[in-house]
């Protein structure tokens, strides 16, 4: 998986591993299911892990269902930005925002819940998407001295390449094993995230 030894002071981020992401989910990443093996091996391997987890109202101001005039996956402009319109997904208390059944988290002491504000998307596990308004992780991983954080998870080339790049903006080592993610890749978009997450400094492995 990677040639790097795991420390103590390291966190495994495991990121929206969620139904919704996963085959007969409303926002499905191909291939999605393909890294739960890899991720139930590594997860015993760390002694810190966090989950995040995709948690909406309905009615959600980055679902398409919200703006009468857009669809799914066009970009449309929002207070804070950019913001591309997805498909209803991960509603607060639904079995789409359920965990996948066969990710084995038992180990992991915190979910960051994430997007849960109607007015503003989240990707990131530190930042939702106006890249002022924290998660509180970065506070909860520096009391735990943690300094490298190992990404892996759903989508690559969104929430994956969002938290990775917010981990080296807060001042962590941050490693993406590519294996145990897998991208919706709109328009190359898997490429550019692996290019922005290089320039920044994040390791990807395999």
């Amino acid at each position: 998986m990677t040639s790097m030894s795991i420390q103590d002071n390291d966190c495994l981020l495991i990121i929206d591993v969620q139904n919704d992401f996963c085959s007969a989910g409303s926002l499905a990443v191909p291939d999605a299911e393909a890294i739960l093996p890899l991720i139930n091996e590594l997860a015993p391997q760390f002694s810190t892990v966090v989950l995040t987890q995709d948690w909406h109202p309905a009615g959600h101001s980055s679902f398409a269902s919200s703006h009468p005039d857009k669809q799914a996956f066009e970009t449309i402009t929002l207070p804070y930005g950019e913001q591309t319109l997805w498909p209803d997904h991960c509603i607060q208390g639904s079995r789409g925002a359920d965990f996948h059944p066969d990710l084995q988290c038992n180990s992991a002491q915190l979910i960051i819940r994430k997007g849960f504000r109607s007015a503003i998307d989240s990707y990131s596990a530190f930042y939702e998407n106006d890249h002022t308004t924290t998660t509180g992780l970065t506070g909860y991983l520096r009391q735990r001295g943690i300094q490298r954080l190992f990404c892996v998870g759903l989508a690559l080339d969104y929430c994956v390449r969002y938290s990775a790049l917010d981990a080296r903006r807060e001042g962590f080592d941050a490693v993406v094993l590519e294996q145990a993610c897998r991208g919706i890749d709109i328009e190359g978009s898997n490429e550019a995230a692996r290019a922005a997450m290089r320039d920044a400094g994040v390791i990807i492995a395999s």
